[in-house]
């Protein structure tokens, strides 16, 4: 049975730093839906009310652009483990970029990345747990090292060019904001 709280509880932080992936949940006004699996170390609870995380390259850019058009975020966890439950947190996000005020703070809880292409600063106003029984077991093995084999093969301006031509509008035609 689903329980809702209006912050993180300490237990709360516990489930999502045991997890190694969340998923993210955007949406503009109209056009398609997305939600994206995130992981490596991205994320940091700052607070029970307060969650940032750094999102890194990827092919494509559709959370940056709905948080343009509906300032609204969704994330989520899931146990693979012993412990079943689901934990979603409700809110807005503000995303920053490399240059924005705040950015060299935020960063700066997280490993560098040369690819690093926003932070995401999540105000909760709703946690949300739900029981998680159909959820598989599943065994991690280990963080997948693609992402950074393709960021050493790549010049900084070549990060900044894919980001023009494949991360600078959503799927919807819709600007993301990303710096070009």
């Amino acid at each position: 049975m689903a329980k809702q709280f209006p912050q993180l509880e300490e237990a709360h932080q516990k489930f999502i730093e045991d997890q190694h992936m969340f998923f993210v949940g955007t949406a503009g006004a109209e056009g398609r839906v997305n939600i994206s699996p995130k992981g490596m170390d991205s994320l940091r609870v700052l607070g029970p009310n307060r969650i940032v995380w750094m999102n890194l390259t990827g092919s494509g850019n559709e959370t940056a652009g709905h948080l343009l058009q509906i300032n609204r975020m969704t994330l989520m966890w899931c146990s693979f483990t012993t412990r079943p439950m689901i934990l979603r947190t409700y809110g807005t996000a503000r995303c920053l970029h490399v240059g924005d005020d705040g950015w060299d703070d935020l960063a700066g809880l997280f490993p560098d990345h040369r690819s690093a292409r926003q932070i995401y600063d999540h105000s909760i106003d709703m946690v949300q747990t739900s029981c998680g029984y159909a959820v598989p077991f599943m065994e991690f093995q280990s963080d997948r090292d693609t992402m950074q084999k393709w960021v050493d093969g790549k010049s900084d301006e070549d990060i900044r060019s894919y980001w023009v031509e494949r991360n600078s509008h959503t799927i919807d035609g819709k600007p993301t904001g990303v710096p070009t």
